[in-house]
C-alpha cells in the first residue's frame, strides 16, 4: 500500500460515515494503522493507531479529527435529493475504479438512492442489473458475470452522463 492509498481509504472512510454508513471503531483504527505504516503524517493518526479494544470508543472522534489535519472534510449535501444523488455517483465511481464490488454496488446503488430517488431513469440500468444479480439461477441464459460486466459499464455510462443528469427536485 501507498500513502497515496492509504489516504484514499481514509476518505472512503470518512465518506461513508458522511453518508450515513456505519463504520466500526475496529476498521477506523486498523486503516489508521495502515496508514501510520506507509508514513501518513498527522497529529492524531499515531492516536487513532493505537487506541486499544477498550479506547474504542474514542476512535469516531479521533478519526474526525485525522480528516481535519488532513484537510479532507465532506459533508453530503443538504437537501435529500442531492445528498441520494450524491451517494449514487459516488458508489458508481467506486464501482467503475473496481474498489467496490459491482453486485454489492449495484444493490447499494438500488436500495439506497434509487428507492429514495424514486427510480429515476439515469439510474434504471445498474437497478436493473440488481434485480437480475438478485433473481439469478443458473437456468439463466445470461452469467452473472455477464450482469456483473454489464453494471461496470451502467456506472461508466452514469458517471459519464453526470452533467446532464442533474437532481431533480
Amino acid at each position: 500500500m501507498t500513502e497515496d492509498e492509504a489516504v484514499e481509504q481514509l476518505k472512503m472512510l470518512a465518506r461513508s460515515r458522511a453518508f450515513g454508513r456505519h463504520v466500526g471503531s475496529d476498521r477506523l483504527i486498523k486503516v489508521a494503522l495502515d496508514a501510520l505504516l506507509v508514513d501518513v503524517d498527522t497529529p492524531s493518526l499515531p492516536l487513532l493507531a493505537g487506541l486499544g479494544r477498550r479506547e474504542e470508543p474514542e476512535a469516531s472522534g479521533l478519526f474526525d479529527q485525522v480528516m481535519e489535519e488532513l484537510g479532507f472534510v465532506f459533508e453530503p449535501p443538504a437537501d435529500p435529493t442531492a445528498a441520494r444523488w450524491e451517494l449514487a455517483y459516488w458508489l458508481a465511481d467506486q464501482i467503475a475504479d473496481g474498489s467496490l464490488n459491482p453486485a454489492t454496488g449495484a444493490d447499494m446503488v438500488w436500495t439506497e438512492a434509487a428507492m429514495e430517488l424514486r427510480y429515476p431513469p439515469e439510474l434504471q440500468p445498474i437497478v436493473t442489473c440488481a434485480i437480475q444479480l438478485d433473481d439469478w439461477n443458473e437456468d439463466w441464459t445470461i452469467s452473472r458475470d455477464e450482469i456483473t460486466s454489464n453494471v461496470v459499464r451502467a456506472a461508466h455510462e452514469l458517471l459519464r452522463n453526470r452533467a446532464s443528469s442533474a437532481p431533480r427536485h
